[in-house]
Protein backbone atom coordinates (compact mmCIF):
# COMPACT_ATOMS: atom_id res chain seq x y z
CA UNK A 1 0.00 0.00 0.00
CA UNK A 2 1.46 3.65 -0.85
CA UNK A 3 0.88 6.87 1.03
CA UNK A 4 -1.58 8.30 -2.09
CA UNK A 5 -4.06 5.97 -1.49
CA UNK A 6 -4.42 6.91 1.97
CA UNK A 7 -3.84 10.20 2.47
CA UNK A 8 -6.21 12.99 3.00
CA UNK A 9 -5.70 14.61 -0.32
CA UNK A 10 -5.57 18.08 -1.43
CA UNK A 11 -5.73 19.33 2.00
CA UNK A 12 -6.38 22.88 2.79
CA UNK A 13 -3.39 25.29 3.20
CA UNK A 14 -2.14 28.43 4.68
CA UNK A 15 0.83 31.25 4.33
CA UNK A 16 3.24 32.25 7.41
CA UNK A 17 1.33 35.64 6.79
CA UNK A 18 -2.32 33.82 7.84
CA UNK A 19 -3.28 35.53 11.42
CA UNK A 20 -3.61 32.50 14.07
CA UNK A 21 -7.32 33.66 15.03
CA UNK A 22 -7.91 32.92 11.34
CA UNK A 23 -6.53 29.75 11.21
CA UNK A 24 -8.15 28.76 14.43
CA UNK A 25 -11.53 29.57 13.03
CA UNK A 26 -10.72 27.24 10.32
CA UNK A 27 -9.27 24.66 12.01
CA UNK A 28 -12.00 24.84 13.79
CA UNK A 29 -14.62 25.07 11.78
CA UNK A 30 -13.33 22.40 9.07
CA UNK A 31 -11.94 19.68 11.78
CA UNK A 32 -8.51 20.02 10.83
CA UNK A 33 -5.35 19.24 13.77
CA UNK A 34 -2.78 20.08 11.34
CA UNK A 35 -2.55 22.01 8.02
CA UNK A 36 0.74 22.60 6.13
CA UNK A 37 2.07 25.91 5.70
CA UNK A 38 3.19 26.89 1.98
CA UNK A 39 4.88 29.95 0.34
CA UNK A 40 5.15 30.20 -3.61
CA UNK A 41 4.13 26.39 -3.55
CA UNK A 42 6.75 25.24 -1.39
CA UNK A 43 6.49 23.68 2.04
CA UNK A 44 7.70 25.70 4.32
CA UNK A 45 5.61 24.76 7.72
CA UNK A 46 3.41 22.69 9.59
CA UNK A 47 0.67 23.79 12.13
CA UNK A 48 -0.99 21.91 14.51
CA UNK A 49 -3.87 22.84 17.20
CA UNK A 50 -1.52 22.00 19.59
CA UNK A 51 1.11 24.71 18.57
CA UNK A 52 -2.10 27.07 18.68
CA UNK A 53 -2.92 26.24 22.29
CA UNK A 54 0.55 26.86 23.55
CA UNK A 55 0.28 29.87 22.67
CA UNK A 56 -3.16 30.20 23.59
CA UNK A 57 -3.83 31.68 27.09
CA UNK A 58 -5.04 29.56 29.53
CA UNK A 59 -8.57 28.76 30.53
CA UNK A 60 -7.88 30.23 33.83
CA UNK A 61 -7.12 33.88 32.70
CA UNK A 62 -8.94 36.84 33.42
CA UNK A 63 -8.65 38.02 29.88
CA UNK A 64 -11.83 38.61 27.74
CA UNK A 65 -12.86 36.64 24.48
CA UNK A 66 -11.89 40.13 22.92
CA UNK A 67 -8.57 40.45 24.68
CA UNK A 68 -7.84 36.86 23.73
CA UNK A 69 -9.12 37.23 20.28
CA UNK A 70 -7.16 40.26 19.93
CA UNK A 71 -3.89 38.60 20.91
CA UNK A 72 -3.86 35.97 18.79
CA UNK A 73 -4.63 38.34 15.89
CA UNK A 74 -1.24 39.89 16.44
CA UNK A 75 0.43 36.64 15.92
CA UNK A 76 1.09 35.18 12.12
CA UNK A 77 1.33 31.53 11.75
CA UNK A 78 5.55 31.91 10.93
CA UNK A 79 5.85 32.90 14.75
CA UNK A 80 4.37 29.55 15.82
CA UNK A 81 4.36 26.90 13.16
CA UNK A 82 7.10 23.93 13.05
CA UNK A 83 10.06 25.07 10.86
CA UNK A 84 11.84 21.97 10.57
CA UNK A 85 9.19 19.81 8.47
CA UNK A 86 9.30 16.38 8.46
CA UNK A 87 7.34 15.07 5.11
CA UNK A 88 6.78 11.89 3.37
CA UNK A 89 7.06 11.70 -0.82
CA UNK A 90 3.69 10.77 -2.58
CA UNK A 91 5.41 7.88 -3.90
CA UNK A 92 6.18 5.81 -0.39
CA UNK A 93 4.82 3.38 0.84
CA UNK A 94 2.52 3.05 4.38
CA UNK A 95 5.39 1.32 5.82
CA UNK A 96 7.92 4.33 5.15
CA UNK A 97 5.20 6.81 6.84
CA UNK A 98 4.18 4.62 9.30
CA UNK A 99 7.88 4.04 10.69
CA UNK A 100 8.72 8.27 10.07
CA UNK A 101 6.03 9.02 12.66
CA UNK A 102 7.03 6.06 14.45
CA UNK A 103 10.41 7.37 15.07
CA UNK A 104 9.89 10.94 15.16
CA UNK A 105 6.75 10.68 17.49
CA UNK A 106 4.90 12.54 15.66
CA UNK A 107 0.72 12.34 14.77
CA UNK A 108 0.99 13.42 11.00
CA UNK A 109 2.86 14.80 8.48
CA UNK A 110 2.59 16.63 4.75
CA UNK A 111 2.90 14.60 1.59
CA UNK A 112 4.94 16.18 -0.81
CA UNK A 113 5.74 15.39 -4.81
CA UNK A 114 8.75 15.11 -6.59
CA UNK A 115 8.60 19.01 -6.67
CA UNK A 116 8.19 19.43 -3.42
CA UNK A 117 4.64 20.76 -3.67
CA UNK A 118 2.11 19.59 -0.87
CA UNK A 119 -0.54 17.57 -2.64
CA UNK A 120 -1.83 15.65 1.05
CA UNK A 121 -1.18 15.05 4.43
CA UNK A 122 -0.85 11.58 6.19
CA UNK A 123 -2.10 10.96 9.97
CA UNK A 124 -1.71 8.19 12.47
CA UNK A 125 -5.38 7.49 11.59
CA UNK A 126 -4.99 7.17 8.80
CA UNK A 127 -2.09 4.77 9.40
CA UNK A 128 -4.48 2.53 11.54
CA UNK A 129 -7.11 2.53 9.47
CA UNK A 130 -4.66 0.62 7.02
CA UNK A 131 -3.91 -1.55 9.41
CA UNK A 132 -7.64 -2.46 10.20
CA UNK A 133 -8.03 -2.98 6.48
CA UNK A 134 -4.87 -5.28 6.08
CA UNK A 135 -5.45 -7.22 8.79
CA UNK A 136 -9.33 -7.47 7.51
CA UNK A 137 -10.62 -7.15 11.02
CA UNK A 138 -14.05 -5.62 9.34
CA UNK A 139 -14.73 -9.24 7.65
CA UNK A 140 -15.34 -11.20 10.41
CA UNK A 141 -12.46 -13.84 10.06
CA UNK A 142 -11.11 -16.61 12.10
CA UNK A 143 -7.80 -15.42 13.44
CA UNK A 144 -4.97 -18.24 14.62
CA UNK A 145 -2.02 -17.02 15.72
CA UNK A 146 1.25 -19.89 15.97
CA UNK A 147 5.00 -19.78 17.51
CA UNK A 148 7.59 -21.17 15.09
CA UNK A 149 11.74 -21.24 15.15
CA UNK A 150 13.24 -19.39 12.67
CA UNK A 151 14.02 -21.73 9.87
CA UNK A 152 13.24 -21.61 6.19
CA UNK A 153 10.17 -22.76 4.06
CA UNK A 154 7.85 -22.35 7.22
CA UNK A 155 5.29 -20.61 5.67
CA UNK A 156 5.63 -22.41 2.82
CA UNK A 157 4.76 -25.72 5.10
CA UNK A 158 1.72 -23.68 6.83
CA UNK A 159 0.44 -22.35 4.02
CA UNK A 160 0.38 -26.25 2.69
CA UNK A 161 -1.23 -27.24 4.81
CA UNK A 162 -4.03 -24.13 5.03
CA UNK A 163 -4.24 -25.36 1.39
CA UNK A 164 -4.55 -29.50 1.74
CA UNK A 165 -7.91 -28.42 4.41
CA UNK A 166 -9.73 -26.25 1.54
CA UNK A 167 -8.97 -22.74 3.60
CA UNK A 168 -7.85 -19.70 2.02
CA UNK A 169 -5.76 -17.52 3.25
CA UNK A 170 -6.74 -14.10 3.26
CA UNK A 171 -3.61 -12.30 5.54
CA UNK A 172 -0.38 -13.40 7.10
CA UNK A 173 1.89 -11.57 9.03
CA UNK A 174 4.63 -12.10 11.38
CA UNK A 175 6.24 -10.59 14.08
CA UNK A 176 10.11 -11.58 15.84
CA UNK A 177 9.85 -11.81 19.39
CA UNK A 178 12.86 -11.18 21.61
CA UNK A 179 14.08 -14.82 21.86
CA UNK A 180 14.59 -15.40 18.25
CA UNK A 181 11.33 -16.96 17.34
CA UNK A 182 8.72 -15.37 15.49
CA UNK A 183 4.54 -15.11 15.92
CA UNK A 184 2.62 -15.81 12.44
CA UNK A 185 -0.94 -14.29 12.82
CA UNK A 186 -3.42 -16.00 10.02
CA UNK A 187 -6.69 -14.48 9.45
CA UNK A 188 -9.39 -16.99 6.94
CA UNK A 189 -12.83 -17.90 6.98
CA UNK A 190 -12.39 -20.93 8.84
CA UNK A 191 -15.30 -23.44 9.54
CA UNK A 192 -13.51 -25.81 11.36
CA UNK A 193 -11.57 -24.43 13.75
CA UNK A 194 -10.36 -27.34 16.08
CA UNK A 195 -9.54 -29.17 12.76
CA UNK A 196 -7.06 -26.84 11.56
CA UNK A 197 -5.47 -26.47 14.90
CA UNK A 198 -4.76 -30.49 15.09
CA UNK A 199 -3.03 -30.61 11.57
CA UNK A 200 -0.84 -27.68 12.43
CA UNK A 201 0.35 -28.91 15.43
CA UNK A 202 0.59 -32.72 14.04
CA UNK A 203 3.18 -30.64 12.00
CA UNK A 204 5.20 -29.39 14.74
CA UNK A 205 3.43 -26.17 14.78
CA UNK A 206 2.07 -24.39 17.95
CA UNK A 207 -1.11 -22.70 17.99
CA UNK A 208 -0.74 -20.35 21.00
CA UNK A 209 -4.12 -18.50 20.29
CA UNK A 210 -7.20 -18.60 18.17
CA UNK A 211 -10.53 -16.01 18.25
CA UNK A 212 -12.70 -14.61 15.66
CA UNK A 213 -12.98 -11.08 15.36
CA UNK A 214 -15.54 -8.85 13.38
Amino acid sequence: MFVINRMTKNPMTVTADTKVDEVAYLMKKHNFRRLPVVEDGKLVGFLSDSDIIRVSPSPATTLSRYEINSLLAKMCVRDIMKKDVISVNVDATIEEAALLMYKNKIGGMPVVSNVGAVVGVITETDIFKTFVDVMGLLDSKTRITLEVSDKIGVVKDIATIFGDEGVSIDSLITCKKDDGKYEIVIRADINDVNNIKTKLEEKGYKVIHTVKIG
